[in-house]
């Protein structure tokens, strides 16, 4: 197995894409890669259908996967708001690899059998694969794709993003073999000397104690450990720093724990979501998620500070653990409210999985929002940095 990443600034789409595929081809040595991927950014959106045709010329054939993007990420550089183009290719011995484009009528129902889930994505549970989905935000509905890929695919990796770079429905373009789709998801499923692991940054940490649910109504928050959660969000304000209280105004998130069967929860173990309203008379909090009872929950906050503290965590735990084999090439799909916008600074993100993890070739794209796992679960998040990092299942490659 052996990846390569380039990125080119060029505003010319072909010569963009000459310079990174001769990066690409230095690094891979003679003969097609077994897969491409390419994200293209918006400032290239007329030539979007020139895509497929330009990436072959220079390339061969080769599997071809990637949308259109808000900013690019290739060659350990992270490219925004001006022109990019990020190519990243992998030649993979012993790999089968199951490409996939969907239009929204094509999903099963949530209540379908997991072989009408299979026959759908052409891959079945037990060959074990890991997926790499790049969905369209306008004409997809996400979640439910989601769900049933989790159903069908329980222990299966999941990485991926939406499509970005478009601001209405038909201006984003999804890449896929030779073709270009203007709707609906595409992915790849990856099956046999693979193994994708998944890192997933939500950019907050914890404040305040690890409380349960005692009382909820679906999206609706009405007590913790008895309490209204109001009261207890007060009560932790005036308890405490005044930097705290400033993110509270604004950046205050609700983190509920995925796995029941965890006593002590680190940073990575909690789904992060909004909290969209509060009603100051019952001192109900709604929440940008289904809750239950007995779930338990924690406040988080973000900021650019919270974010590097929370991403350099998750980087260093992942590239402290022992493997079988080493890792290879890695993907990355970062929040477009990430970047520079949140750091001040380009290439934050990057920089530190080279820090932490290690010096590899890294591709990916800035998303309209990040799909990645959280306690095995798969979800749609925001604000978030999704990796994908890939390793074949032996030690030799």
């Amino acid at each position: 197995m052996k990846w390569a990443s380039a990125v080119s600034e060029k505003q010319n789409l072909e010569e963009a894409l000459r310079e990174c595929a001769a990066q690409v081809r230095g690094a891979l040595g003679d003969g097609p890669p077994d897969l491409a991927l390419v994200f293209v950014s918006g400032h290239f959106a007329a030539q979007y259908e020139s895509v497929p045709t330009m990436v072959g010329e220079h390339l061969g054939s080769t599997l071809l996967l990637g949308c259109s993007a808000g900013g690019v990420i290739g060659g350990g550089r992270e490219i925004e708001q001006r022109h990019g183009v990020s190519l990243t290719a992998a030649s993979l011995p012993d790999v089968e690899l199951s490409a996939f484009h969907l239009r929204g009528d094509d999903l099963p129902d949530l209540d379908a059998s997991p072989d009408a889930w299979e026959d759908a994505f052409n891959v079945t549970a037990q060959d074990d694969p890991g997926f790499v989905l790049l969905v369209d935000p306008f004409s997809f509905p996400a979640q439910n794709f989601l769900m049933g890929l989790d159903y069908a695919f329980a222990k299966s990796a999941k990485i991926g993003g939406l499509a970005s770079g478009g601001r209405r429905a038909g201006e984003n373009a999804l890449f896929l073999g030779d073709k270009v789709h203007r709707e609906g998801a595409i992915g790849l499923a990856l099956k046999g000397n693979v193994i994708v692991d998944t890192v997933v940054a939500q950019g907050c940490r914890p404040v305040g104690k690890l409380m349960s649910i005692t009382k909820s109504n679906q999206n609706l928050l009405q007590e913790m450990d008895g309490r209204p959660p109001l009261e207890v969000l007060r009560e932790l304000f005036s308890e405490s720093e005044e930097r705290d209280q400033g993110l509270m105004q604004h950046s205050l998130f609700l983190g509920v724990l995925m796995d029941d069967f965890i006593d002590n929860p680190q940073q990575g173990d909690f789904l992060i979501r909004n909290i969209i309203g509060m009603d100051a008379r019952s001192g109900a909090m709604a929440v940008g998620e289904l809750l239950r009872e007995g779930q338990r929950v924690r406040f988080h906050l973000r900021d650019a500070l919270t974010s590097a503290e929370d991403l350099a965590a998750l980087l260093a735990r992942y590239g402290s653990a022992e493997r079988a084999s080493p890792c290879e090439g890695a993907l990355l799909f970062s929040c477009l409210g990430r970047g520079q916008y949140l750091y001040g600074r380009p290439d934050h993100d990057t920089e530190l999985f080279a820090d932490k993890v290690g010096v590899m070739p890294l591709g990916g794209f800035f998303c309209n929002g990040e799909i990645g796992q959280v306690a095995g679960t798969t979800f749609l998040h925001g604000y978030t940095s999704s990796f994908g990092i890939f390793r074949p299942m032996h030690g030799d490659k």
